[in-house]
């Protein structure tokens, strides 16, 4: 066995080994303390909401080991087991090998294969999971018109991406990796420029807030926060999802303020006020822009790896790859990469969560802290989130502060 292969064995049994036991953690925990509704929120949520949390979370993680160990063998099949050297030689039959269109269709169909093993996960997901309690409001139409959809727009922007990447790979020499950054970092910006009036239509309807009360606090909240965006709208969630949410979309002067129209029915004006208060705080704080630093930092680094990696025939040979190329050398690289950066996740974690508590702090300085916290109250208890995680399960995992420990510290703001 070669040296690398064991290196990728034992980190993918570890990252394995890692979620399962985790998830374990999580639903035991949870579990042992459904019967009892914390004491910082036993005024405002009944035991039997806090019960239903508790039961959709655990059929959440557990449905999350299942992907997990699919994922697992998954993996292990398009690399050890054989599967990408099967799919190259395969195209290499009927497309020139190593080629751009033989380039475009093997990872086209590694997307393909990949879509269709998390197809049940995602069907069981909305119509089993999210229908047992209560929040799916989708029809097995719409959910396959989403995903012809999504089908769609990958084939439009991903094809043109890869045939691009795979010719700077091909073209740029030795420092190919900086020019693929620089149109990986151009594409990223371009589709979060475009989002907001060419794609999110194509799922959902946005229609001009018309709440005048409400949008008159809305732009009050704007005025004095120094915040200017295009627009303000609701979009028909309900048709999806009983779930609320609110969130800011697009750069510049094309920001627009969406909110859920199922948001709307549940909060009242100055709770929204609060949450949209919270949400300009991540603006306010430059937390995108950190966050998109971050994230275009680390693919140069990847690239730069990738860039060295892909001369080494131990590389292919490890992964169970007999053909090179810059295709597959992109698909086994970004395949196994997640094995290795897993162990990272806690401090991603950790990252999204110090946001999160900036942009509470920021929030309770332009709205009523105690605004945000009955708004919160009011999102977990219908958005079913559990007061109750595992402890180090949320440390690794969550993007978000767990609820006791967030509502405290606006407690605090507020005093």
């Amino acid at each position: 066995m070669h040296w690398f292969t064991a290196v990728f064995l034992v980190a993918l049994a570890l990252a394995t080994a890692v979620r399962v036991w985790l998830a374990r953690r999580h639903i035991e925990h949870i579990a042992a303390r459904r019967d009892a509704v914390p004491a910082e929120f036993s005024e405002h949520i009944a035991l039997a909401a806090h019960q239903k949390a508790a039961g959709y979370t655990i059929a959440k993680a557990r449905l999350g080991v299942f992907e997990t160990l699919a994922g697992t063998a998954l993996l292990l099949g398009f690399t050890l087991g054989g599967g990408l050297q099967l799919l190259s030689g395969a195209w290499g039959r009927i497309l020139e090998a190593g080629g751009y269109a033989h380039g475009i269709a093997l990872i086209a169909s590694v997307a393909l294969i990949s879509g269709v093993v998390d197809l049940p996960f995602g069907l069981y997901r909305t119509f089993v999971i999210e229908a047992r309690f209560g929040f799916n409001r989708m029809s097995l139409a719409l959910f396959l018109a989403d995903l012809a959809k999504l089908a769609a727009l990958g084939a439009l922007l991903g094809i043109p991406l890869v045939f691009l990447v795979l010719w700077l790979m091909a073209k740029m020499g030795g420092a190919w990796w900086l020019y693929v950054w620089l149109a990986w970092v151009a594409f990223n910006l371009l589709l979060a420029t475009i989002y907001p009036t060419l794609i999110a239509p194509l799922f959902n309807r946005f229609a001009p807030l018309e709440d005048a009360d409400l949008r008159g606090r809305i732009e009050s909240l704007l005025a004095k926060c120094g915040f200017r965006a295009r627009g303000l709208f609701v979009m028909d969630s309900s048709k999806r999802s009983s779930h609320g949410n609110a969130y800011f979309t697009g750069f510049g002067a094309a920001k627009r303020i969406v909110l859920f129209d199922t948001l709307i029915s549940r909060l009242a004006p100055p709770e929204i006020v609060a949450v949209l208060a919270h949400e300009l705080g991540h603006f306010a704080r430059r937390h995108v822009w950190k966050r998109m630093a971050l994230v275009f930092g680390a693919s140069l680094a990847l690239l730069w790896l990738l860039g060295w990696l892909i001369g080494q025939d131990w590389f292919y040979a490890a992964l169970g790859v007999r053909s090179q190329g810059t295709a597959i050398a992109l698909v086994l690289f970004f395949m196994t990469v997640p094995v290795f950066t897993f162990l990272l996740q806690p401090l991603a974690s950790l990252y999204s969560r110090l946001h999160e508590f900036e942009a509470d702090a920021y929030a309770a300085r332009h709205a009523d802290a105690r605004d945000l916290v009955r708004a919160l109250v009011k999102l977990y208890r219908d958005n079913a989130a559990t007061l109750t995680p595992d402890p180090l399960h949320s440390a690794f995992y969550d993007s978000h502060p767990p609820a006791v420990t967030r509502i405290a510290r606006l407690q605090a703001h507020q005093a």
